[in-house]
């Protein structure tokens, strides 16, 4: 009997992003079928079997998600731990069909392959059979059987071909498209951003406490502990887009992706949320950090302090191998959302810092003005 694969797909929903001056609309479905998220509204396309709105004819609004308010000029440093809500608990409303997109996507992936595994084996066992069959002649004597082991490895190996483009295609598909003036200023983001990348040290801080200066003697008025991590542009395996996101890692919980207009929280293909980029409220600002390591290249020194200090800033006399300390200025970011988004960063450039969160907020501040 020949050896067959047949496996229908679905055809996974595309989104397509436009951003323009009119506002931002999320339309999500294939060709025919589709949900449009515009700006405070919802419009239903006609779908066979489903409920049906004339176009023009709005159905529920989507309501904005509410932001506390606050003074970009002022930070407060976050007391305690630093960490985010766990990714499952945090997506938008207006986000869902989004994320929904997503995991529909990866079920299929996940599921084709399993398939390609199962016949990457089988293909495997086929070839030892066909090399086994010449070791022990009856191949080269009985061709009936060697010819049917050929049948079945290239009907596997077609499988395997197929199976790999199934794979590319149930990907969720992410297009947007932007006004030009708009893609500039993005493209604005983009650059600082590849430039923020190449810090020499970029930190997760993943607690912050004030400091008891009578107990240390230290001119720190704010305990910090942080982890090195990375910054770059990455991909999500499952979504194909032709804007790849803006990656931050995170050290104690689920990394970041910047897309044009939402971000990913991904923790793992299972476990992720969607926020709408409107919600979050992004500050920079430079640190005064007393540097007990190796100073980066990139970072600069402003001022040096005592190894053991008074309150006044005067060396504490009491220690005899009291030693200079340099203050380097780092750049940081803060990443927050009513929802439970919770995050802060430090680079050793600050330059590069504050060029990108000038960019970030002027492409923010377009977005949140439509």
């Amino acid at each position: 009997m020949a050896w067959t694969y047949r496996k229908r797909i679905k055809v996974i929903p595309g989104v397509h992003l436009n951003i323009s001056s009119k506002g931002i609309s999320t339309n999500i479905g294939v060709k025919g079928a589709s949900v449009t998220f515009g700006h405070n509204r919802t419009y239903v396309n006609s779908v066979r079997g489903r409920q049906q709105v004339s176009p023009g004819k709005p159905a529920l609004p989507v309501p904005k998600p509410a932001l506390p308010e606050r003074s970009p000029e002022v930070f407060t440093m976050p007391q305690g731990n630093i960490f985010s809500l766990a990714p499952t608990e945090i997506t938008s409303q207006d986000m869902q069909g989004v994320k929904d997109t997503i995991i529909a996507a990866h079920q299929q992936r996940k599921e084709l392959q399993h398939d390609l595994d199962h016949i990457s084996l089988a293909l495997k066992k086929s070839k030892s059979q066909l090399t086994l069959s010449y070791v022990f002649l009856y191949g080269f004597f009985v061709r009936s059987v060697s010819n049917r082991i050929k049948e079945r490895i290239a009907a596997q190996q077609t499988a395997i071909d197929e199976i790999t483009q199934e794979l590319v295609k149930s990907r969720m598909e992410l297009d947007v498209s932007f006004d030009a003036d708009i893609l500039q200023k993005y493209e604005s983001v983009k650059a600082a951003f590849q430039r923020l990348s190449q810090s020499n040290q970029i930190w997760d801080v993943t607690s912050a406490v004030a400091g008891n200066r009578s107990v240390t003697r230290s001119a720190a008025s704010t305990l910090l502990d942080r982890k090195e991590v990375r910054i770059g542009i990455k991909p999500i395996e499952d979504i194909h887009s032709n804007f790849e996101p803006l990656w931050f890692n995170n050290a104690n919980g689920a990394d970041l992706y910047f897309y044009p207009g939402f971000i990913i929280m991904y923790d793992t293909k299972d476990r992720f949320g969607v926020i709408d980029l409107k919600a979050l409220q992004f500050q920079f600002h430079p640190v005064r950090f007393i540097e007990r390591g190796v100073v980066p290249p990139d970072a600069k020194v402003i001022e040096y302090t005592w190894n053991k200090v008074n309150k006044n800033g005067a060396p504490d006399k009491r220690f005899r191998d009291n030693f200079q300390i340099p203050i380097v200025r780092y750049g940081a970011i803060t990443l927050r959302t009513a929802s439970g988004v919770n995050e802060e960063y430090q680079f050793s450039n600050y330059e590069a810092t504050e060029a990108f969160g000038a960019a970030f907020i002027d492409f923010q501040h377009v977005m949140k003005g439509m």
